[in-house]
């Protein structure tokens, strides 16, 4: 039985009151008096083994104390949120057992039984709770999520026990059940004897509906009492001997079975429909010797039932006696005349130890015991095959030590703390309670993490410690003493509640998978399989003979495993932690066994070598045992395990696996399995290496043959060993705390896994908030090896169509799966790359430690993740050597190899070069150049016959060399490139730059023609650069008309000078001003007051193609029109903005060159139509001097035709050229009709008759707003007037509807909100001149009317009808 980690939980508390302190209804007691034992059970949901539902691997567990009732709902697939509840009943005492939980299609009903009430609580089913059955999540909403909504007190669903008959107090048994019609019904022992079934109506019920009692009298006889109770002497009394000790219910589909045992021994089954009993057994005719038990009575008496539909119902009664108890397994006969009897299967017979609690299934019983030591055992039985009724003891995981071991070279705090926090050995609960009482506080602490606790702990213990030595003077082992006094202390209270907590109360068995559970006080425990080799090595002497089947081969086996033992046995604590240092100090396993061995043979009191000597002369073949031995405990294996879930599969189905067993719960339990099973091998593996020892000694005395021997030393002790460290590496993760890890790291750590292309297999995301620190192996297991684990389960279609998931077979398959993935001898390496993957570099760096001397798989992998793990420590030099000495494996592991396969690597390259192209990718990423040159330079020597690799190395060489400022290295590096083709540009153009280009100019011109091509490229750029220059100085220094007369001519020059260039190369930098300081003539050190300035940031660079400097030649050009059209600018456009220019264009009439400005720079038009209308309103109402002045830059703008008909003037062709204007740059919506009507309007011009037709036929509604803006409410009135015949067919065309309104065409609308507002208007307005306007509309109206469609009469009548009123 393994830990399940389960422990944590925080409830929701919940406290109920239901009645005041008063006495127990029949007994006449206080509630407070009525003190039960402690109970616990649960409920497994219906379909919790198929593949696909909702409610996989989940269940219900509860416990109860007092009044107090803990529930909580588990999944092994998903941690459910709100999943734990705590019901606290007031004056009230829970019966033993009185949680019944049942599942319909759309509630998870729990029926509840106190000794005062009793409680229906209905919650929704899973299925009803979620959108779909598809859960891709890893964390759902629990059914007691909205637990706080639930009314307690509701009629319905509550009810008080009543007096009459009222609940017994000599029997605590109960039962409780769903009717057909969803009703609840609870069956608890009468005051007076036998048994009362009290019934709770459907909770969907309308109307007032009391609950209603019978009882069950064994004349068979029921009486019904509905709304009042029938007297006490009516009835009749029956004696407590009478009373049930144990009951259980069996539902049939027309009616419902109610057994009991009763305390007379004899056992009653009840037919609740006819209300009758329909069969009486006597319990004590199956005992052997009845005499004594007859006259006792049977209060310790229990019963089970367990159902199959192919097998039928199975009864299961515990007889309890003094000496010994006895299990009797029935089977159900009904015969055609319903009579019923019970057809005895098996009996089965127990020591003294006390039964807690019993599963029954179709073959099997589960027992839970306390033994006379008050130890716990779980023992199985099954009772069809095992004819000589040996039970099967299951191994049990123990309480943490009494003791904390404490070396002369430890610090007491740091080894109490390290014992207590190790993983698994003490709950959040029981640390919490620990702490409260040691610290004598009053508040209780809760929602603490686990980080919080260790340092509460570490405060509170310290302090209690140093107020105990302050006022006196201590020697080093007096103070030494006290402390550990004081942690001894604190440890004594952890054990004492982890002790508490770890009491069990019951046992849970799943029907469907077979899973049987463990509930505890505090905590949830699963019973996991074991294997042989382990089921041996643990089991009791007087049980090892029996579970091996009489055979040559398997007495052998079975005396070896009793030669372990008692080797085992015999080692001390000293001796076992010389092996264990032994393997964490990388020394010879071997040499640690045989000085163990010499110590065994120096301190043998109890003749230890002679019980192993004759053991050892019953084998007949040790090679072949030890042998058998070896291969059930190796995992090696040459198996490729498949990367991911298979593809072909439905998507559905690789969703539903997708998060089977991801829990964690099932994390915790299969990783503490693993730690369990590393920790049990090891030491099977270290008294193997002892006996080995000992079989050497010996010589041929005990073997046969000296060939045996030389086989012994050679082979068996070597793979031995190989075994014991494998398990002690392993065992060694599976306590490994994992370190919390910053998201930034997190991120850093996936750039630099992005450039080795590992993203795909390894733990990226943060560490998830847990309740107690993962380890290295549930990390793995969780993010990793789950899924892998799970895509070699179910990699054929045969393991999903079975029926359902066997938790046997399935536990033990991800064991193997699991111990696979992490055997370091496997050429797997899925668990290092994820440690590293989730930045476990010190964890990493330790476990590759342990594996240097001994494992020869994955050298190459191993150095690898260790070169890494000194990069990211910031030791790049030991990072490097790693990296090197890993290059010679490339090609052999397929960790490297997947490393080197990627798409952006030419594959003609050698797999080593690959390789280095990957480490100095990393580099680079690391930002480390000396690391990169120095690898470089040793990946050339690997490329002497492939050019290609030695022109991209020795680029990268001359690169980093210039970076670090290394011209010399560099220009070597340079002249030695074999490519002449190779783009060095932007580098060779750095290298130009530096101070050593006039030395080097002689000898470039010897280099070759790569080099002088290259020359030639360096200066095309530079000298379009000083044309650039040279026009920017030009027009910040020079602003006179030649000044801009030359700058075109610059811009000329440096396009010509790129177009000589390639066009990827065709780019300059643009020339920046150096850092200003902001106080001119100041020191640049020191501020007025002398404190010490910041320096101040240089310009940012900026890079312009010839696209750029295009628009800057037109840009030059512009400005030097604007300049010779109106000299008076001449001094601010040389260094305007294309903006600013705009405005200074349509100031001076170039509206021509300022939109050709606006369409180069993407600038709005806007700014010139409002110019151009300003400009023809000035001159309708301007004088001469505007007209004069306007035919110049009329002059200068080209008019799209020439009027030659007739005479006209300077403010027509201005009106001709805003028209044009309109015309050529229409846009969608026409916001520049809008901008033109909007500046005339808010100038008081009217519009003209050729713009208002315009603008009608682009958006006649916009034009409408426009004159309400402006109040002209005459012009809006006849343009809606307009608007309405357009719609209705006169006109329309006028108003760009290509289809006026009728019953064919499409719907035309009207600015609804627009007339509104006109009408209101108007009508505010009646009294004024605007009634000539509502005349106006009447008039049109009535002449309009008749010739209207008939289709539209009634909506143009309204709107006429609006107008009359107004």
């Amino acid at each position: 039985g393994l830990h399940g980690g389960s422990d944590e939980r925080g409830f929701i508390v919940l406290v109920l009151y239901f009645l005041p302190c008063s006495p127990i209804a029949g007994g006449g007691l206080s509630p407070t008096a009525a003190r039960y034992t402690d109970s616990a059970g649960g409920y497994w949901y219906q379909q919790n083994a198929q593949l696909g539902s909702v409610t996989r691997n989940r269940f219900i567990h509860w416990a109860t104390s007092g009044g107090t009732l803990e529930l909580m709902e588990e999944s092994l697939d998903i941690n459910l949120l709100s999943n734990a509840i705590q019901l606290k009943f007031q004056n009230c005492s829970l019966l033993p057992g009185g949680v019944h939980i049942f599942e319909t299609q759309n509630h998870v009903v729990i029926l509840i039984l106190t000794n005062q009430t009793v409680h229906r609580l209905i919650l929704p089913h899973p299925a009803r709770m979620y959108r779909s059955e598809l859960i891709s999540e890893s964390h759902m909403q629990s059914v007691f999520t909205d637990i706080g909504k639930v009314h307690f007190r509701d009629p319905l669903n509550y009810c008080v026990i009543p007096t009459v008959p009222g609940l017994s107090v000599h029997s605590s048994a109960s039962a409780a059940w769903l009717s057909s019609d969803g009703g609840a019904l609870f069956a608890l022992p009468s005051a007076t004897g036998g048994i009362f079934v009290l019934q709770l109506p459907s909770y969907d019920v309308h109307g007032m509906t009391s609950p209603s009692v019978l009882e069950l009298k064994q004349s068979s006889v029921m009486q019904r009492l509905l709304t009042g109770w029938m007297p006490t002497a009516i009835r009749g009394d029956q004696g407590p001997s009478d009373l049930p000790v144990s009951m259980s219910v069996h539902c049939r589909e027309h009616d419902t079975l109610l057994f009991a045992l009763y305390q007379d021994h004899k056992l009653r089954m009840w037919s609740y429909k006819d209300q009758i009993c329909l069969m009486v057994a006597d319990m004590l005719e199956f005992v052997p010797v009845n005499k004594d038990l007859r006259l006792a009575a049977g209060t310790g008496h229990k019963l089970q039932l367990s159902y199959s539909e192919t097998l039928g119902l199975y009864i299961g009664v515990y007889l309890h006696a003094p000496k010994q108890g006895q299990f009797c397994v029935f089977q159900l006969v009904s015969t055609e005349s319903h009579r019923y009897s019970l057809d005895h299967i098996s009996s089965l017979f127990t020591s003294q130890e006390t039964l807690i609690d019993f599963t029954l299934t179709t073959s099997e019983i589960w027992a839970l015991w306390h033994d006379d030591e008050n130890q716990t055992t779980v023992k199985y039985i099954n009772f069809e095959q095992n004819v000589a009724g040996q039970w099967n003891q299951v191994s049990m995981q123990p309480l943490p030590s009494e003791e904390v071991d404490i070396r002369d070279n430890q610090h007491p705090r740091e080894t109490f703390m390290e014992a207590i926090f190790a993983p698994g050995q003490f709950t959040n609960a029981a640390l919490l309670k620990a702490l409260q009482i040691y610290s004598q506080g009053t508040e209780r602490l809760t929602d603490l993490s686990w980080d919080e606790l260790k340092k509460q702990i570490t405060t509170t213990v310290e302090n209690e410690f140093q107020g105990n030595v302050a006022e006196y003077e201590f020697s080093h082992e007096e103070f030494r003493q006290l402390q550990v006094e004081s942690w001894s202390k604190f440890y004594a209270y952890c054990l004492q509640y982890q002790e508490e907590l770890s009491r069990p109360l019951a046992l849970l068995w799943n029907q469907c998978s077979n899973m049987v559970c463990l509930l505890k006080k505090g905590q949830l425990s699963f019973l996991v399989p074991c294997s042989l080799m382990d089921h041996l090595y643990l089991l009791p002497d007087e049980q090892l003979i029996n579970e091996v089947e009489k055979s040559e081969f398997t007495h052998d086996l079975v005396s070896l495993v009793q030669c372990l033992r008692l080797i085992g046995e015999s080692v001390t604590v000293e001796m076992t932690l010389k092996m264990e240092m032994a393997c964490f100090c990388r020394q010879s396993p071997e040499r640690a066994a045989e000085q163990i061995l010499k110590d065994l043979i120096a301190n043998d009191t109890e003749n230890l070598m002679e019980d192993i000597h004759s053991k050892l002369q019953e084998i007949k073949n040790p090679i072949g045992a030890i042998g058998v031995l070896i291969r059930e405990m190796d995992y090696e294996t040459d198996m490729e395990m498949e990367r991911g879930f298979n593809i072909v599969q439905p998507l559905n189905v690789r969703m539903h696996l997708s998060q089977l067993y991801g829990s964690s719960t099932t994390v915790n339990m299969v990783c503490r399995c693993v730690c369990k099973m590393s920790m049990t091998r090891f030491f099977i593996c270290r008294d193997l290496l002892i006996l080995q020892q000992l079989l050497l000694r010996l010589g041929d005395a005990v073997m046969l043959g000296g060939g045996q021997l030389f086989h012994t030393q050679q082979n068996l002790l070597h793979r031995t060993s190989l075994l014991l460290l494998s398990y002690y590496v392993i065992r060694w993760a599976s306590q490994r705390l994992a370190s919390d890890v910053p998201v930034d790291e997190l991120e850093s750590n996936l750039q630099h896994l992005s450039v080795l292309k590992l993203t795909d297999s390894s733990a990226l995301a943060p560490l998830k908030l847990v309740s107690s620190p993962q380890t290295i192996v549930e990390l793995f297991f969780q993010e990793v090896a789950r899924k892998h684990t799970i895509s070699q389960l179910f990699q054929s279609d045969a393991a999903l169509d079975e029926a359902g998931l066997n938790w046997p077979q399935m536990f033990s398959a991800i064991c193997s799966y699991l111990l696979q993935f992490l055997w370091p001898s496997n050429p797997c390496f899925l668990f290092p790359e994820c440690l590293m993957g989730a930045c476990q570099y010190t964890q990493l760096q330790e476990y590759i430690r342990l594996l240097e001397p001994w494992c020869h798989v994955n050298v190459g992998s191993c150095r690898f993740l260790m070169g890494h793990c000194h990069l990211v420590m910031g030791e790049g030099h030991k990072a490097l050597d790693c990296f090197c000495q890993a290059a010679s494996e490339v090609g052999k592991e397929e960790f490297l190899d997947r490393l080197i396969r990627s798409e952006d690597v030419e594959m003609t390259s050698t797999p080593r070069l690959q390789y280095y192209d990957k480490v100095l990718r990393l580099l680079d990423t690391m930002g480390l150049p000396e690391l990169i040159i120095q690898l470089a330079t040793l990946a050339i020597t690997e490329a002497t016959d492939d050019w290609r690799s030695q022109a991209t190395l020795r680029t990268c060489i001359f690169k980093h060399h210039l970076d670090l400022g290394h011209n010399s290295q560099a220009y070597e590096a340079l002249i030695h490139n074999p490519d002449s083709n190779y783009c060095i540009r932007p580098e060779f153009l750095k290298l130009c730059s530096s101070r050593c280009f006039g030395l080097r100019f002689p000898q470039f011109l010897t280099a070759g023609i790569a080099i002088l091509n290259v020359w030639f490229l360096f200066f095309l750029p530079i000298a379009g650069t000083v044309m650039f220059e040279y026009e920017m100085r030009l027009g910040r220094e020079v602003r006179t008309l030649a000044g801009l007369q030359k700058q075109p001519n610059c811009y000329l020059a440096a396009l010509n000078c790129l177009r000589l260039i390639r066009p990827e190369y065709a780019w300059i930098v643009q020339p920046a001003s150096g850092a200003v300081y902001e106080r001119p003539g100041g020191s640049p050190k020191r501020s007025h007051d002398g404190e010490c300035t910041v320096a101040p940031m240089g310009s940012q660079i900026e890079i312009l193609e010839l696209q750029d400097l295009e628009r800057e030649c037109m840009l030059a050009r512009i400005r030097l029109t604007l300049a010779q059209h109106d000299p008076s600018t001449t001094a601010i456009t040389g260094n305007s903005s294309p903006k600013e220019l705009v405005t200074l264009l349509v100031q001076a009439g170039l509206f021509d060159t300022a939109i050709s400005l606006c369409q180069t720079y993407n600038i709005s038009l806007k700014p010139v139509f409002e110019g151009l209308t300003f400009k023809c309103v000035k001159l309708q109402f301007g004088g001469e001097a505007a007209l004069t002045e306007a035919w110049d830059w009329l002059a200068a703008n080209q008019f799209s035709s020439v009027i030659t008909t007739k005479e006209t003037s300077a403010p027509d062709e201005a009106w001709r050229l805003l028209s044009s204007y309109l015309d050529k740059y229409e846009c969608p919506n026409s916001p520049y009709h809008r901008c033109v009507i909007s500046k005339l309007l808010s100038h008081g011009v009217p519009l003209p008759n050729w713009l208002i037709n315009s603008y009608k036929k682009v958006d006649p509604a916009e034009l409408l707003r426009l004159y309400l803006n402006y109040d002209l409410l005459e012009e809006a009135a006849e343009l809606v007037l307009e608007y309405v015949d357009a719609i209705l067919g006169k006109g329309h065309d006028y108003f760009g509807i290509e289809f006026p309104l009728s019953a064919t065409t499409p719907i035309v609308w009207l600015p609804y909100s627009a007339i509104d507002q006109l009408l209101q208007t108007l009508g505010e307005n009646a009294a004024n001149h605007h009634n000539m306007v509502v005349g106006i509309c009447n008039e049109k109206h009535n002449l309009s009317l008749e010739c209207k469609m008939d289709l539209f009469k009634s909506s143009y009548i309204l709107i006429n009808q609006l107008y009359r009123t107004h």
